[in-house]
């Protein structure tokens, strides 16, 4: 059974797929249970909520605090990040599980002085956050018609019941621009949750070589793949928990290679109306003003 899907949501330009949930374990897959119908219209209504989350997100009505993990072969490391109306503002606490140096921590430290001193320097932060954002929703929008989609059964997991998708290229579908262009080559699954009508996890490989603007701007390597899961983390509010990237290319006839594992956890809602420059004093204290009631 195969569903052509009409446009209505978008997705990360590979780099930022979307937004998934977590699951914590896998049980036997039951027999399909939905209709083509039932699972075309699930398919439909889940890439539209998570489309009207992205833009939600992108206008940081519901802003939060949270610890980022990332691993790569070079170096491990964590940092605490809160969310604000003025853009995402950083504070590194470890590398490779260690806390940091007393010179290293002086840096850091003056490193959010600067951003305190030079709101010209969260501005820019600021539109590059932005520019990501755009680029995410370019493929969002266009996931439905990008890919065809399979129902391929119910799961049973950790977090609940899931309506489980393959997908695979739409040889009718015309990418718009370079964003969109790489979903031409990709493959996956993508796993829903029925209930919230949410994507929950997004697990796609390149099944070729992709060339970037014809080759002249660079090449994706056959191979490559992308995990992404997605969790409740409160409140109703889904934002992604875990993200695996492994991407071989060329960019403008320079090598790069992703091989990446983020994990994201500790979410803290926090008031929409924080300030870059309160989020900073927020990190050096170490301290979580409480959200307003309802938030």
């Amino acid at each position: 059974m195969t569903v052509k899907l009409n446009p209505v949501r978008s997705l990360l330009p590979l780099i930022s797929l979307v937004v998934f949930a977590s699951l914590a374990s896998q049980a036997q897959t039951a027999p399909p249970a939905l209709t083509p119908a039932q699972a075309q219209a699930l398919v439909e209504r889940a890439l539209a909520t998570e489309s009207r989350a992205a833009q939600d997100l992108s206008h940081t009505a519901h802003p939060m605090r949270y610890r980022l993990r990332k691993t790569s072969p070079r170096l491990t490391s964590i940092k605490e990040i809160v969310e604000t109306r003025d853009g995402d503002v950083a504070r590194l606490l470890s590398i490779d599980d260690e806390p940091l140096s007393a010179p290293d921590e002086q840096k850091e430290q003056a490193r959010l002085q600067s951003l305190i001193d030079n709101p010209s320097l969260q501005e820019h932060r600021k539109h590059s956050e932005d520019s990501d954002a755009a680029r995410a929703m370019k493929v969002l929008r266009v996931l439905p018609n990008a890919f065809l989609y399979q129902f391929a059964g119910t799961a049973a997991t950790a977090a609940g019941t899931v309506e489980k998708f393959s997908f695979k290229p739409n040889p009718q579908f015309d990418p718009p621009d370079l964003e969109t262009g790489v979903l031409t080559a990709m493959a996956g699954e993508i796993w829903i949750d029925p209930v919230e009508e949410r994507v929950v996890r997004l697990a796609g490989s390149l099944q070729q070589d992709k060339e970037i603007g014809l080759g002249i701007i660079g090449e994706l390597d056959k191979g490559g793949w992308i995990e992404i899961d997605q969790a409740n983390v409160g409140e109703h509010q889904f934002r992604i928990v875990h993200l695996k990237l492994v991407m071989n290319g060329r960019v403008l006839f320079k090598a790069k290679n992703s091989n990446s594992v983020q994990e994201y956890s500790e979410f803290q809602s926090l008031p929409p109306e924080l300030s870059y420059k309160q989020a900073i004093q927020m990190l050096r204290a170490n301290s979580l003003p409480a959200a307003p009631a309802g938030h």
